[in-house]
């Protein structure tokens, strides 16, 4: 069973890689966290890996950045009604720390603002897993303070406007926030686009 896999990045798609690893094109299943972690075709990459035997489709592998996001998705996946493809979906709607805070907390409205999960399936995460995540997984991402959500939303709102992913836009705003001395949107905005376009 494939468990790691490092190796050449040769092609990148919308949560699809193709990973070369000694001489043979692994395809692999990812998140949007991983995909835009990864960096470009040529890259070195190093994944985590989840091999999922479908019964028509044969092995299907799910590759992760972090063992944070490949514990995440193994207990997504042990929830009822969602498989690895679903599973994939959630994860890519959501930065893994907040997700793993959103499950702690039984905040069903923000796991229902993940496009495709419906109330019954956030209220079906959250009774199947609230007690049952590592510590690692609610701590991965440090949020901003309270007095700072607001311009943290005006900054992932303008960011939405501007054709940017959600999850791209979270991680980056969140470590713009940490270190940046003015809480002042402009500014902040402008240091955010620098980031993403780098």
């Amino acid at each position: 069973m494939i468990a790691h896999l490092s190796g050449t990045l040769l092609e990148k798609h919308l949560q699809r890689l193709v990973v070369d690893a000694g001489g043979v094109g692994y395809e692999l299943l990812v998140p949007l966290s991983t995909f835009y972690d990864v960096g470009e075709p040529g890259a070195r990459v190093a994944l985590h890996v989840h091999a999922h035997f479908y019964e028509r489709e044969g092995t299907q592998l799910f590759a992760f950045k972090t063992t944070v996001e490949l514990a995440l998705f193994k207990k997504l996946i042990k929830v009822g009604g969602i498989g690895p493809k679903a599973a994939l979906a959630v994860m890519s709607g959501i930065e893994p720390g907040e997700l793993g805070r959103a499950i702690r907390n039984g905040d069903v409205g923000r796991l229902t603002s993940i496009p495709g999960v419906g109330k019954k399936t956030a209220e079906r995460i959250v009774m199947e897993l609230k007690d049952r995540l590592p510590p690692s997984i609610a701590t991965d991402v440090v949020l901003p303070s309270g007095e700072h959500d607001g311009v943290r939303n005006d900054l992932l709102s303008a960011l939405a406007n501007l054709g940017y992913q959600r999850p791209a836009s979270e991680k980056t705003v969140d470590r713009v926030l940490a270190r940046a001395e003015s809480k002042t949107f402009e500014p902040l905005l402008r240091e955010v686009l620098r980031e993403l376009t780098r």
